[in-house]
């Protein structure tokens, strides 16, 4: 079996996570000791034996919704914004004072992945309410990356997770002073936990719930975990999936 929840195992929140899923194993009864780490992790999303897992919303509607049960979603207790759902921030860095519209056309947006709802649909969705595009983008491959590019000016604006964007500017308060969080995207539904498409979600969900409860407090506000909410599937199938940025000037 394989639990894998990697989409904010930060180096820093890495033992908060495995107290985590040592809560939700107690829970289940069952499942593997320790987390799987590292690799692809479209092995572990597609894997028979995926007992927990958590993906992006955009990979599950593209990709994943016919082959993976959906468990639940964390809530994670974002400034107004539903239970369960997030949000992009639009960062730059704080002394660049160019309006939206000038960043698209003069500037390169860093994004993480073509299939990241938060990184590269969110923005797209956003810009466009604004009747923008960007000029030139940049791919880092994570979120962290893309934050990294921006500071050090290697782009000039990005989408980023509010879920990661807070839980990084714990951990680096210095770096994260450096940027402006100036904009942010209308709130779809946040990353799901998924499981493999023949297991029964329902007493994974319960050991989830009954995990989030038997945290400390520390690693409850460390991980932002409030709880776990039920979004239906057709929630996230409702949104549209994004064209890949390959007919983009990419720096």
């Amino acid at each position: 079996m394989i639990a894998s929840l990697p989409m904010y195992d930060m180096p820093h929140l890495r033992g908060a996570h495995d107290r985590y899923w040592t809560a939700i194993r107690t829970g289940l009864g069952h499942g593997p000791e320790t987390l799987t780490r590292g690799g692809d992790p479209w092995d572990a999303w597609r894997s028979r034996d995926l007992l927990l897992g958590q993906t992006c919303g955009l990979p599950y509607r593209a990709r994943l919704h016919g082959s993976v049960t959906l468990v639940g979603t964390p809530d994670h207790d974002l400034p107004d914004c539903p239970p369960g759902y997030y949000f992009s921030y639009l960062i730059c860095r704080r002394n660049d004072q160019r309006t939206l519209k000038t960043l698209c056309e003069q500037g390169v947006m860093a994004f993480n992945d073509p299939l990241s709802q938060s990184g590269w649909a969110a923005p797209l969705a956003h810009l466009a309410t604004h009747e923008l595009h960007p000029g030139k983008v940049l791919h880092t491959g994570a979120h962290l990356a893309s934050i990294s590019a921006v500071a050090r000016k290697k782009a000039d604006f990005a989408a980023i997770d509010a879920v990661t964007f807070l839980l990084w500017a714990q951990h680096d308060r210095d770096a994260m002073a450096a940027l402006d969080a100036f904009a942010r995207t209308a709130p779809t539904p946040a990353l799901p936990y998924i499981t493999a498409r023949d297991t029964a979600p329902a007493p994974i969900a319960a050991a989830i719930t009954s995990a989030i409860s038997a945290l400390s407090g520390r690693d409850r506000l460390d991980l932002r975990l409030r709880g776990l909410t039920h979004i239906p599937p057709e929630d996230y199938m409702a949104l549209p999936v994004p064209a890949a940025p390959a007919e983009l000037r990419i720096t």
